[in-house]
């Protein structure tokens, strides 16, 4: 796994439509920040109130050796409503010593959560990614893709920094298919006023897509793997 060239904010934050691929991004970049040779440590939280089934939660046993303290609110999941902030989150955010990855909900309505603690992690040093995938329905057109953000700016209260296309198809990605998403993501760049920050890759395709480094509509080029899986693929 290659690490990040350009140095992360203190508090990421991923966020995006249903099923663009966040949860999968999150994972990757926790394996990618921790352990940190600087050793600073690493928090992931979960904050989807929303999808009970493709959730960060879901992989406590194979982040927690490698030194990432997952956060999973009693509420992820329930759909409830959310009165009070969780001293634990908080106190992830407002720790400077320690770093912070959270994995918001999908949409609008999974920013709810993150909205709540808008108030603490708009005074810190954040970074908030939109995932985008031009595989997904309702998504596809980058003006859809530019309104669901706008959407998501307004519910969260927290500006958006930039871009990961992780356009997809599963098991079925192809290198041509990375290739052919390139322009969805510079016209979603250009719509949003925000750069492609990363372009995620398989990671059996990354030697394919090598030649993409350098493009600005791919930003950093970011293999993964340990993709989300099913529960029906679990069992």
């Amino acid at each position: 796994m290659e690490g990040l060239v350009r140095p992360p904010a203190r508090i990421t934050i991923v966020c995006g439509y249903y099923g663009s691929g966040k949860t999968t991004l999150s994972l990757n970049l926790a394996r990618m920040l921790a352990p940190a040779p600087d050793g600073v440590p690493l928090a992931l939280i979960d904050l989807d109130v929303v999808n009970p089934y493709f959730r960060s939660s879901d992989y406590r046993k194979e982040l927690e050796p490698q030194g990432i303290r997952l956060i999973a609110p009693n509420f992820a999941g329930t759909m409830l409503d959310l009165p009070s902030l969780d001293p634990s989150i908080t106190g992830a955010l407002e720790n400077p010593a320690g770093r912070v990855l959270i994995d918001a909900g999908g949409d609008d309505a999974g920013a709810t959560a993150l909205g709540c603690f808008a108030g603490i992690i708009g005074r810190q040093d954040y970074e908030l990614l939109y995932v985008i995938n031009r595989s997904r329905p309702f998504v596809s057109d980058p003006s859809d893709a530019a309104a669901v953000l706008r959407q998501i700016e307004k519910v969260s209260r927290l500006k958006a920094a930039g871009l990961v296309n992780n356009t997809h198809w599963g098991q079925g990605t192809t290198a041509a298919l990375v290739r052919e998403s390139l322009p969805f993501a510079a016209e979603v760049s250009q719509l949003t006023g925000l750069p492609v920050r990363y372009t995620t890759v398989a990671e059996a395709l990354a030697d394919q897509l090598a030649g993409l480094r350098g493009n600005p509509a791919v930003g950093e080029l970011l293999p993964v793997g340990l993709p989300v899986q099913t529960p029906w693929q679990k069992g």
